[in-house]
C-alpha cells in the first residue's frame, strides 16, 4: 500500500518548526518528523542518544502496520481485530511515542497530528486511531524501566570522568566535560542479549604496540588543526573536507538518506514500516553496545594522547604539547567509534534488506557546531563506499584512532546481523 497525499504542512511553536513533505509514505513522514523530535530535544539527547526515540518510534510503528498485514512478526505485539485506516494508526503510533518522549513539545506534535490526519481525510475517531495508540502504548509500557534517560536534575545521576593513567580517557578541550550519556551502555538493548553482546575483545592495543604507535603518527598527522613546530599537516584539501563533511549529525544524516532510498524502491508501507523498524533496532543497539564498550575499556582520545606522548613508555610517539584535532573531540572515551558504529548498522541494515550494496543515494551534512564543509552533499553508488569514508574520516577530523574506527564498523555490522536474524522476521520463518 503506498499513499500519495497532496500535503506541504508548516506548523510553528514557539521555536519549534515541522515541515511535513508533500507525497511521502506515512512511515517516512512520520520518520521525518520524529528525528526533528529529536533535534528540538537539544541537549536532552545527546550524543548518539535520540537512537533509542528513533527506534521506540519504528517498533510502534511497524507493530501497527502489521497489526493489518501480518505479513511479518511483530516486535513484540499485534493490535487484535486492527480496523479502520492503516494511515491513522501510523500516524497515531509515532505521535503518542513522540509526545511520552519529549512532554515538552506536545502541543507542536498534537496539532501536526491533527492536520496530518485531516490532510489525509481522516477524523480523529477512525478505528485506525486505537491501533496506533495501543501499539504505541505496549512498546512504551515494555520499555519502562530499560535505564534510557535518567533524570539530569537527580543528585545521584551518573557521571564518568575516566582516569589519569597513561591510555585513559579524560575531560578534554574544549569544554572539559564529564562522560556525556554515561548511562547508555546500561540500557536495556532492543534485540541483542544484554548491552555487552558485542563487546570487542581484544581490548585497544597497548600504548607500546606497533599498531598503536602507527594509529598515533596517522591520526597526528592526518588529524591535525594546523601546523605546530613538532607536526606537519599531510592531510590534502580534498581530505579535509571529507573529514568536515562527515563531522555530522549522523541521525538526521542517515535517516533522510533512508528515506530518499526508501521512496525510490519500496510501494508497500508494511516493508517501509520493517526497514525502519529493523534499521532503527539495530542502529540503536549498536550505540548501546557501543557506550558499554568505551566506558569498559577507557581509552584515552588522540588529543589527550598526542599533548602526552611522552608519558605513555613509548619512545616512538613524539609528543606534541600544542597539538589539537581539526574538529572539536567529543566528550567520552574513544573506543569504539559511535558514528561508525551506527553507519554500519544503517548501511549493513540496508544491504540485508535489499540484498545487494549497490544502491544509489545522496548524503546531506547536517551541522554539528563544526566547520562546515563547501560541499554539503554527496552522492555515493555503494553503501559500503559511505562507510569506507566514515572509517577514515574519523581520523582524518583527528578525534579517533584508525582501530575505534574499524572495530567499530565490525560491530555495528554485527547489531544489524543480529536484528535481522532475531527479530521482525517473515511471518512462520
Amino acid at each position: 500500500m503506498r499513499t500519495r497525499p497532496s500535503i506541504a504542512a508548516v506548523i510553528l511553536c514557539g521555536c519549534l518548526s515541522w515541515t511535513v513533505p508533500a507525497n511521502a509514505d506515512v512511515v517516512t513522514d512520520w520518520d521525518a518528523i520524529a528525528v526533528q523530535a529529536i533535534l528540538n530535544a537539544g541537549t536532552l539527547r545527546p550524543s548518539g542518544t535520540g537512537a533509542l526515540d528513533w527506534a521506540l518510534v519504528h517498533v510502534a510503528v511497524h507493530d501497527a502496520v502489521q497489526s493489518y498485514q501480518m505479513r511479518f512478526e511483530p516486535y513484540l505485539q499485534l493490535v487484535p481485530d486492527a480496523s479502520g485506516s492503516p494511515i491513522a494508526a501510523v500516524a497515531t503510533a509515532a505521535h503518542d511515542v513522540l509526545v511520552h518522549q519529549f512532554p515538552a513539545q506536545a502541543a507542536a506534535l498534537t496539532t501536526t497530528y491533527q492536520i496530518y490526519l485531516a490532510n489525509h481525510q481522516l477524523p480523529l475517531n477512525d478505528p485506525g486511531v486505537f491501533v496506533g495508540q495501543q501499539a504505541a502504548a505496549a512498546i512504551l509500557v515494555a520499555r519502562s524501566g530499560d535505564g534510557s534517560f535518567p533524570d539530569p536534575l537527580n543528585p545521584n545521576a551518573p557521571t564518568f570522568t575516566g582516569g589519569t593513567h597513561p591510555g585513559e580517557w579524560r575531560p578534554t578541550l574544549p569544554a572539559f566535560a564529564s562522560m556525556a550519556a554515561p548511562w547508555l551502555g546500561d540500557v536495556t538493548p532492543f534485540a541483542l542479549k544484554d548491552s555487552s553482546q558485542l563487546r570487542p575483545d581484544p581490548p585497544p592495543p597497548a600504548l607500546t604496540s606497533g599498531e598503536y604507535t602507527q594509529a598515533y603518527n596517522e591520526v597526528k598527522s592526518l588529524g591535525a588543526r594546523f601546523n605546530t613546530a613538532r607536526t606537519s599537516i599531510t592531510r590534502t584539501d580534498e581530505q579535509t573536507q571529507l573529514a568536515l563533511f562527515w563531522a555530522t549529525n549522523y541521525i538526521p544524516t542517515w535517516t533522510g538518506a533512508m528515506r530518499q532510498i526508501a521512496s525510490a524502491n519500496l510501494t508497500d508501507i508494511g516493508d517501509t514500516a520493517r526497514l525502519f523498524a529493523l534499521t532503527a533496532v539495530a542502529s540503536a543497539d549498536a550505540l548501546i553496545c557501543t557506550w558499554n564498550t568505551k566506558k569498559y575499556y577507557d581509552f584515552w582520545r588522540p588529543i589527550t594522547a598526542i599533548q602526552l606522548g611522552d608519558t605513555d613508555g613509548n619512545p616512538k610517539t613524539d609528543p606534541d604539547p600544542d597539538w589539537l584535532p581539526l574538529v572539536n573531540t567529543p566528550n567520552y572515551p574513544t573506543y569504539t567509534s559511535g558514528a561508525n558504529n551506527f553507519t554500519s548498522a544503517v548501511t549493513r541494515s540496508l544491504a540485508l534488506f535489499f540484498g545487494t550494496d549497490a544502491i544509489t543515494y545522496s548524503v546531506t551534512w547536517v551541522s554539528t557546531g563544526n566547520p562546515a564543509p563547501t560541499m554539503t552533499m554527496r552522492t555515493y553508488e555503494s553503501l559500503s563506499a559511505a562507510m569506507d569514508d566514515v572509517v577514515i574520516a574519523r581520523v582524518m577530523e583527528g578525534i579517533h584512532w584508525h582501530f575505534d574506527d574499524t572495530v567499530g564498523r565490525r560491530t555495528g555490522k554485527r547489531a544489524a546481523d543480529w536484528a535481522f536474524s532475531h527479530v521482525m522476521g517473515p511471518k512462520g520463518r
